[in-house]
């Protein structure tokens, strides 16, 4: 008799196959476009993932207010449909000023934690819910392990996880989130001093899967929670609020 054959090792094609399966791979997701075709051009599948995890991260002197951050969450929840569980850190979040970028207070289901620990196990179990559009958690540290567990389940469900920091850093722990994002302020355009503008943020692309990291300067979401290029640096333009699924 001959000796049985010794397995041929998979090819990488093979296993990223074998991944994707198990984990969704980036080309099977849906996603929500920003409308601003800089940004989503620049993202896999042109637009912010859903059913994943995205950690928001905040840069400046009130960077653990992390009012910016809880504004683009808001903004990006604004322009999907159903109920969002916001899992509150502190009794701090006004809700007035969600309402300003889209996200109605009537849509929000508020839980109220004061830890980590506390924070995570809750979205970890509003995330099992198919019928809420996302879950918001205002952690001061997204570990790996935590984050991992957060992936699974958004990824199962379909809901997608905003993780807005409250560490007073940008520099958080390594974790397993989809995509990090980092905001801070960018100066007004207004020329006149009497008058605000719309305010401006500094939006970072820090680590996504499948893209590389990039910078825009965009104004701040507006009423239906929409981000938009500066006249100056671009063309507006127009908005997409349903989500679509990439195609590979």
């Amino acid at each position: 008799m001959f000796p049985a054959a010794s397995p041929v090792p998979p090819t990488l094609a093979e296993l990223r196959c074998l991944i994707g399966q198990g984990a969704g791979t980036v080309e099977s997701r849906v996603t929500l476009p920003f409308g601003v075709t800089a940004i989503d051009r620049a993202l896999p599948g042109g637009g912010l993932a859903l059913g994943a995890v995205h950690q928001i991260c905040e840069s400046g002197p009130r960077a653990g207010y992390a009012a910016m951050a809880m504004l683009f969450a808001g903004g990006i929840l604004a322009r999907t449909r159903g109920p969002v569980l916001w899992c509150l850190h502190s009794r701090d979040l006004f809700a007035p000023a969600l309402s300003r970028v889209g996200l109605h207070p009537d849509r929000v289901i508020y839980c109220e934690t004061w830890k980590d620990a506390e924070i995570l196990p809750a979205m970890e179990e509003g995330l099992r819910h198919r019928g809420l559009a996302g879950v918001v958690g205002e952690l001061t540290r997204l570990t790996l392990t935590p984050s991992r567990r957060l992936q699974l389940a958004a990824e199962a469900s379909g809901v997608t996880a905003l993780v807005v920091s409250r560490a007073g850093t940008d520099e958080p722990e390594a974790n397993a989130a989809f995509a990090r994002w980092g905001l801070s302020a960018a100066p007004s355009g207004r020329d006149d001093a009497l008058v605000m503008g719309r305010p401006r943020w500094r939006v970072e692309l820090r680590r996504c899967r499948g893209a590389v990291p990039n910078t825009w300067i965009v104004e701040a979401c507006d009423a239906q929670g929409r981000i938009a290029l500066p006249a100056g640096l671009g063309d507006r333009p127009h908005a997409q609020d349903e989500p679509r699924r990439a195609t590979p």
